[in-house]
């Protein structure tokens, strides 16, 4: 098998991107045959250069280290361990955020959807899911559409489905993940999951709210909520990079009347 080089990753994701040689070239301040060079393997670009093209292209910085390992250099952006007590105040502090949002789910999830912190609330809305059925740790994606997790609990699964599954196909196509894509291709085998090359053209539209609401059965009451996401907005280590905060909030007063009796009472 012929070894990948980091001109070939390079022209993959320009053609993910749909830049031109020229454009991106033009846009990075190097001249397009360069880039053309490098591209095809005849010219060796420096750190600088591959970080401006991974920059400009909106890169990951796991796929930017990836870069750097393939031209020979060594990764730039370290990855350290959530639990690691580099970032025990971060991990505080986004626990804090999410105990605050209490009595409403919050979650902190990974480039893979798992999720790794969560507050009371999010624990209670998947009491009673087999965690063979959740994953190990909990999936956002398996958890949400397995059937026998909260997908049967769904009102408006097709909606909420479409939601999801545009995401997990953006989060495919970005990362390449090969978990990510083992699980989109799990999920493809369960009921009311439409063919997978269909995925990017969902559509939730038609709802009458100004929000996509998930409309989900919980304790014999169906609640309605919608959700909020936020990731760290200058991150430089690659754990970080890749965590997102989702909350939930109610989308009505009947469903934030029911969430506080919960967490009153539980």
């Amino acid at each position: 098998m012929t070894a990948v080089t980091v001109g070939d990753l390079i022209r993959r994701r320009r053609g993910l991107a749909r830049r031109s040689q020229m454009d991106l070239a033009h846009g990075i301040g190097i001249s397009p045959r360069h880039l053309s060079f490098v591209e095809l393997g005849k010219s060796r670009p420096s750190p600088g250069v591959l970080v401006a093209i991974a920059r400009h292209l909106d890169l990951p910085l796991r796929e930017r280290n990836d870069w750097l390992l393939a031209a020979g250099y060594a990764p730039r952006y370290p990855e350290t361990a959530l639990a690691d007590s580099g970032l025990s105040g971060v991990r505080a502090s986004l626990q804090r955020l999410l105990d605050a949002h209490d009595p409403f789910p919050g979650a902190v999830i990974d480039r893979q959807w798992n999720v790794r912190l969560t507050n009371e609330a999010g624990r209670r809305l998947v009491s009673g899911i087999p965690e063979e059925v959740r994953g190990v740790p909990t999936n956002i994606f398996r958890t949400a559409l397995h059937p026998d997790g909260l997908a049967r609990r769904t009102r408006n699964f097709p909606e909420w489905s479409a939601h999801l599954l545009r995401r997990l196909d953006r989060a495919v196509v970005r990362t390449q993940d090969p978990a990510l894509v083992a699980l989109a291709d799990e999920i493809t085998t369960w009921p009311a999951i439409p063919d997978r090359r269909t995925w990017s053209r969902l559509s939730s539209d038609g709802a009458d709210d100004p929000v996509l609401s998930w409309r989900v059965e919980v304790g014999g009451e169906e609640l309605s909520m919608f959700t909020m996401m936020s990731a760290f907005g200058t991150p430089a280590d690659v754990t970080l990079s890749e965590l997102c905060v989702e909350l939930f909030f109610p989308a009505d007063r009947a469903t934030e009347t029911a969430l506080r009796h919960h967490a009153e009472f539980s």
